[in-house]
């Protein structure tokens, strides 16, 4: 069987078994933790049934670290938690909930995840084994994603578990310069493995990887969600007057 279409049938049987898990959770946000897993497990079995490289092999350790701290980090807030409120709301609202919530949180999340992947994919299947400046360069890059991703989740986690905080927005450490820095640092990670991806044979068309996770993230399920969620409340509206959306920039003066 082809490659892409062998790994695309992988991934379907993995997203199936994440939406048989909701069902018996009753809750769909473990989606939310079959994502990051999901590259780690396509990663690895992409370099089985492609060739091993050295190129190869370091996106793989980029990819399961940001994976496996990524389910980490959003498996100890399952624990912790009820239902997310957008998934939650998705199933007071769709009829036919269980074939909606198929396809458009498991379905659809696994073609995302697929086309976000390409990077890795093609060069597990097109890489030479030399490497090039594009590499140090694409690792630098994604070393700066995951350091604010980590450190913005690992801030936002602090300052949630303060019942003091609660009702309160963000505002200090990273969250000071973007609104929205763990969402930053995932983006920034993509067009870093994008990069490691651009010496091998096809690599630049992949390119529609990374635009579609900034798309996403920007425009559709990150940023805008959240933002909807705090709109027109006054201590977000100043917020947000003064700090910028996404790219860490100094806040804005009075």
């Amino acid at each position: 069987m082809n490659y892409f279409i062998l790994l695309g049938f992988i991934l379907f049987i993995y997203m199936n078994f994440w939406f048989l898990v909701s069902v018996v959770k009753k809750r769909n946000d473990v989606a939310d933790l079959a994502w990051g897993l999901g590259f780690v497990i396509l990663s690895w079995t992409a370099m089985l049934l492609g060739s091993v490289s050295v190129r190869g092999f370091m996106v793989n350790i980029l990819v399961t670290l940001w994976g496996l701290r990524l389910a980490l980090h959003i498996g100890k807030r399952l624990l912790k938690t009820k239902e997310d409120s957008r998934y939650l709301q998705w199933r007071k609202e769709w009829k036919n909930v269980y074939l909606r919530s198929y396809l458009q949180v498991y379905v659809l999340q696994g073609i995302f995840l697929y086309i976000i992947a390409l990077p890795v994919l093609f060069i597990h299947r097109f890489s030479p084994q030399t490497v090039s400046w594009l590499d140090a360069a694409g690792i630098l890059v994604w070393i700066t994603g995951f350091i604010f991703e980590a450190v913005g989740d690992a801030q936002l986690a602090s300052f949630v578990s303060n019942p003091a905080n609660k009702g309160k927005i963000m505002q200090t450490g990273l969250w000071k310069y973007s609104r929205h820095p763990n969402y930053f640092g995932e983006v920034t990670m993509w067009w870093g493995i994008f990069l490691l991806s651009v010496a091998v044979p096809g690599g630049v068309w992949t390119i529609i990887g990374p635009l579609t996770i900034s798309i996403l993230i920007l425009f559709v399920s990150g940023v805008p969600l959240l933002e909807k969620k705090y709109a027109g409340r006054a201590e977000f509206e100043e917020y947000k007057r003064k700090t910028s959306v996404f790219i860490p920039l100094p806040p804005k003066g009075k």
